[in-house]
């Protein structure tokens, strides 16, 4: 009798699938042990890693950073590829925090001297949640307890409120005229520049959803972070390069995972029977594909699109499905869209030698002064900035339902509403713009933009958004929980052939590293140890 080895299906080709694919490669007895197949939905490798190219010079739609290069892996790889020099111009963002220049609304130009301590104010503050500091150096949470469910946007808020009250008893004078702006709507303004800049760091609409308490778990390598000269990609196709040709298999979307929950009892059942492989994947043109293992590397959006009350055959499902605690788990937390705006300015606009990084104050929302020009979906972005100090390419985030309706509106539309609303904030000749106790930027002309590029994260059926947070009801403990394997274990009857039927891995399964390519890459390795370890093959 043919005995089959024991064959693991990943499905997903991104950083955690790939990273998984290649420690089960290259282990010193995987040829003898098992057989690996790598399912991928799309026509590419790299999942939410996809670099390409506008304007002339290499960008990131999706990861763009290594958020710390102290003991990690992603670095560590770039440096033996020599992905870290490039003769193409890259999304190098040198100068990124460099003296940027804070413009109100209107055209008001900051003084540094009012942007510095609202500033230093956030930074304190998030540095305390975060758990960097012991103290706000404000009146609120120098102890700490007590805090229970808070949200990250109300602890700041109270913060804010806090520095107001103690600033009151100073008797502080306000800004020198301006119009409709004045100190403290000014400083409200930096305040929400830096919360929306917050936004796009955690995927979060609004960081009154954000979990207060988990914010001190998460955790960065330590070290500068930088981007990566030759690409992100780069270190997803140095991952693949050890596959053999067809393990990894494109456009292969799964549609149904049929697996056996009761064979750690011994017991048949209508989806397989004892001695076969325990799992079965249904794809949407109608192939399946047997196996014993599979790792779902799939995004929490894709995950949590499935478990709703949902007929729609694009819609990953479980069958039987997922156990209450896990869809709980999936349930109670965050995933958000965060979007990245690429712009080209026109060659003849030649008003800045180098554009500069710009920082945007706006109205608040309901305000009656507010600019008419200006659309709702651009009034929450932080900036625009060169993608590195020369070049012409330009940079905006967008994060929440402003990043979803951005992924609407046609290119012509953007290019039009995006160049009225830059060109407020630019002051021409025929303005009488004022400067708020600050230094002005020269006259130009209305800004042109010839070109735009955007990532569509929240659309793609694929993706439906672009990375993990904690919401506020949630825990780092449920994502402890999405990645449990399944079935679970503890039987002592159960069949070493069906342990271990369903792995998860990707970014949003890992404690202190979700949202980044370090959680999803930790993930890969951690699942891929948990199988070579099933099989005593750990080298």
């Amino acid at each position: 009798m043919v005995v089959n080895k024991p064959r693991i299906v990943i499905i997903g080709a991104g950083m955690a699938g790939l990273t998984a694919a290649n420690k089960l490669y290259k282990s010193s007895c995987s040829k003898e042990a098992f057989e690996l197949c790598v399912i991928e939905g799309g026509n590419r490798i790299g999942g939410r890693i996809n670099t390409s190219e506008f304007g002339g010079d290499r960008i990131e739609m999706g990861a763009t950073w290594i958020h710390g290069i102290g003991g990690s892996p992603v670095h560590k790889i770039a440096q033996e590829i020599n992905s870290l020099e490039s003769d193409k111009p890259w999304e190098c963002m040198d100068g990124f925090l460099d003296d940027p220049i804070t413009i109100a609304e209107n055209g008001y130009v900051l003084n540094p001297s009012l942007v510095h301590p609202i500033s230093n104010l956030f930074k304190n503050l998030m540095d305390f949640a975060q758990g960097k500091r012991k103290s706000t150096l404000v009146g609120i949470g120098n102890g700490g307890d007590g805090i229970g469910n808070m949200s990250v946007g109300s602890f700041l808020r109270n913060g804010l409120e806090d520095y107001w009250e103690t600033e009151s008893r100073k008797g502080r004078d306000d800004v020198n005229g301006n119009g409709n702006w004045n100190r403290k709507l000014l400083e409200e303004a930096i305040f929400a520049m830096h919360e929306n800049t917050q936004r796009t760091y955690t995927a979060a609409n609004d960081l009154l959803n954000l979990d207060y308490n988990a914010e001190s778990e998460y955790v960065m390598c330590p070290g500068e972070e930088i981007t990566i000269a030759k690409g992100y990609s780069s270190i997803i196709q140095s991952l693949a390069s050890v596959l053999p040709s067809g393990v990894i298999q494109l456009g292969k979307k799964v549609a149904k995972i049929e697996w056996n929950p009761e064979c750690e009892l011994g017991i048949t059942t209508e989806n397989g029977h004892e001695g076969r492989r325990p799992v079965k994947l249904h794809f949407l043109d109608g192939t399946t594909l047997s196996a014993d293992h599979v790792i779902v590397t799939v995004s929490l959006g894709v995950l949590k699109a499935g478990i709703r009350d949902s007929n729609d055959l694009g819609m990953l499902k479980f069958n039987p499905p997922l156990p209450d605690y896990k869809i709980e788990a999936i349930s109670r937390l965050g995933y958000g869209v965060v979007n990245k705006l690429f712009l080209q300015l026109s060659p003849d606009y030649t008003d800045f030698d180098q554009f500069p990084f710009l920082q945007f104050l706006f109205h608040q929302s309901d305000s009656e002064v507010k600019d008419p020009r200006i659309p709702w979906w651009i009034r929450r972005t932080a900036f625009v900035s060169p993608i590195y100090k020369k070049s012409r390419v330009l940079l905006s985030w967008f994060a929440g339902e402003e990043a979803l309706e951005l992924e609407t509106l046609p290119n012509e539309v953007i290019l039009d509403q995006v160049s009225t609303a830059l060109s407020t904030f630019l002051p021409n000749s025929s303005d009488s713009h004022e400067q708020c106790n600050g230094n002005g930027i020269k006259n130009s002309s209305k800004l042109k933009l010839v070109k735009v590029l955007k990532s569509q994260w929240g659309h793609d059926p694929l993706f439906m958004g672009s990375y993990s947070y904690v919401a506020v009801g949630s825990s780092c403990s449920d994502m402890d929980t999405l990645a449990e394997p399944l079935p679970k274990t503890g039987s002592q009857s159960e069949s070493q052939s069906h342990q271990l039927q369903i792995l998860f891995a990707g970014e949003a399964t890992h404690r202190t590293r979700y949202s980044t390519t370090h959680g999803a890459y930790f993930s890969g390795i951690r699942e891929a140890n948990r199988l070579l370890e099933h099989y005593h093959c750990m080298d």
